[in-house]
């Protein structure tokens, strides 16, 4: 699997240095930057002496959706409250959901938002599961240079060896299915029934692929029968 981390609007340029440093540790090396030119400043390159590689090559986007591209599993993490967001993942759970797309989801992408403010609503939309460090703390919150690092150590296995893959790797399943699913909510006239859609949505993020092969079947059966 290829797992990318994605940086969205960082503002200081020792953030991004600190993350550079924190993949290169821990097995990482390919780094999105959105919307931002932190990266490109001096500091970023000093904070991250040992891993300027990662720095030189990252890759600029002006979205997130934009940077999203070409990635067929999005993790986003959030440290705001989840009320609309009620299954998210622990980085523990995390990397047993990855390990079990390693031989069926080609690209994943970890995101990562501001420092201030994190991801918007928007944006965490665009993440097929959330994810988020448990804290003990009333007001949890990690720098970015810490957050990067706590998730490239729990998810630094994905990165010892590819997983060989049982059957042909399909690319764009999951998407693939949210399409379908949001189509058959529209047919059958309850597409404004928001909580049972985002609670549809939310958990097509957490399917193995042997599940999501089975729905797939099963939406076909549906739309042929809604069809005759």
């Amino acid at each position: 699997m290829r797992l990318i981390i994605i940086l969205v609007a960082p503002a200081r340029a020792e953030n991004v240095g600190a993350a550079a440093r924190a993949m290169k540790t821990m097995g990482f090396s390919e780094l999105r930057v959105v919307d931002s030119e932190a990266h490109r400043q001096p500091a970023a390159r000093y904070v991250a002496h040992g891993s300027t590689e990662i720095i030189d090559n990252t890759q600029d986007y002006p979205s997130l959706a934009s940077a999203l591209h070409d990635v067929d599993f999005t993790v986003a993490t959030t440290a705001r409250s989840r009320a609309r967001y009620h299954y998210y993942a622990t980085p523990a759970q995390l990397l047993t959901l990855l390990e079990e797309r390693r031989s069926w989801t080609p690209t994943a992408a970890l995101v990562f938002g501001r420092e201030d403010s994190g991801l918007t609503n928007e944006e965490l939309e665009l993440a097929d599961v959330l994810t988020g460090v448990p804290m003990v703390a009333d007001y949890p919150s990690l720098n970015l240079g810490q957050a990067v690092m706590v998730y490239c150590s729990w998810l630094t296995s994905l990165m010892a060896g590819e997983a060989v893959a049982e059957t042909p790797v399909a690319t764009g399943q999951l998407a693939a299915l949210r399409t379908r699913v949001d189509a058959l909510l529209e047919k059958l006239e309850v597409a404004d029934d928001k909580k049972m859609a985002d609670w549809l949505q939310q958990r097509l993020g957490f399917l193995g692929q042997r599940d999501t092969a089975m729905l797939h079947r099963l939406l076909h059966d549906i739309e042929k029968k809604l069809t005759d």
